[in-house]
């Protein structure tokens, strides 16, 4: 067995090499829910973030087993972060792969490690190459999609999706006030743009993408799922609710809605990243922790 690591290519976006990560982390998830803390949906919504730093690219490393993606370490947003994914039967590489994390990954030699609380042989391993936990971490939720989930609209209000119409500004609107910015939202070229660009992704369903529509016409709420037939589990990403509208039901419409269609398309359950009580409140359930692993400075 002959495994080989390279760079990731440096062109953005939909990239064969892009395509080659998105079928790895949809395999590795096919018969089992084995990797968590980085699904192919969390890929997706990178590609097209606008927070992603696109000149570092090449800092991602790719581990082939005769062509077949087998291992990935990559940031997120930008340097100084490091997620080490494997396919089930090549673990025994994250000691190089946190080697390659260290080299090519941090900031400054400064390095955050995201480690499932679970998995005992990669804390062992982080342990011993210069890492130590901290209280920090991300949460994942999990909810069945075993019924149907009933909801009711205040009156004047509807849920429409990305395939029936949509409106940029609006959208943008409800993604600025809804995740608590301040002042105006902007309306000029590059923002919406950048809105636009984080739905481009190839994967999206347009169905998935769904706002709660107010009497006056304004989008208010907003869910974004995500689905593929090769994986048992849809993905909510992202929620919002303008704060003026918030404590009146729509964000548990939304998200209903969502998870209806979801099921429909043959789900089974849904994850979402996050512990809020929202979410549990509204049937979610804890699933799953990752901690923040640091690398201690030795330099």
């Amino acid at each position: 067995m002959s495994i080989t690591c390279r760079a990731y290519s440096a062109e953005p976006f939909f990239t064969e090499d892009y395509l080659k990560v998105r079928e790895f982390l949809l395999r590795i998830n096919h018969y089992d829910l084995y990797e968590v803390n980085f699904t192919w949906t969390r890929w997706e919504w990178m590609t097209t973030h606008a927070s992603l730093d696109r000149t570092l690219l090449s800092r991602i490393g790719l581990w082939e087993d005769q062509e077949q993606l087998v291992a990935l370490a990559t940031y997120e947003s930008t340097l100084g972060e490091a997620f080490l994914i494997t396919d089930p039967d090549y673990r025994y590489l994250l000691p190089e792969m946190m080697d390659y994390a260290k080299a090519n990954l941090h900031r400054q030699h400064s390095l955050t490690l995201v480690v499932s609380d679970h998995d005992r042989i990669m804390q062992r391993i982080a342990a011993t190459k210069g890492f130590m936990p901290t209280t920090k971490g991300d949460h994942t939720s999990i909810i069945d999609l075993d019924k149907h989930f009933e909801y009711v609209l205040p009156e004047g209000f509807r849920i429409i999706s990305k395939a029936d119409s949509w409106d940029w500004h609006q959208y943008n609107r409800v993604m600025w006030y809804g995740f608590n910015h301040e002042g105006t939202a902007p309306t000029d070229d590059e923002t919406i743009a950048a809105r636009k660009q984080m739905l481009s992704s190839p994967m999206i369903l347009p169905e998935l993408v769904l706002a709660v529509v107010s009497p006056d016409g304004e989008y208010v709420s907003h869910c974004g799922a995500w689905y593929h037939s090769l994986n048992d589990a849809a993905e909510i990403e992202p929620v919002a609710t303008d704060p003026r509208y918030r404590k009146m039901g729509l964000g548990r419409a939304v998200v209903y809605e969502a998870l209806n269609r979801c099921a429909k398309l043959g789900a089974k359950y849904a994850l979402v990243g996050s512990s809020q009580q929202f979410y549990y409140q509204i049937g979610f359930h804890p699933h799953h922790h990752e901690s923040l692993w640091i690398r201690k400075q030795t330099e």
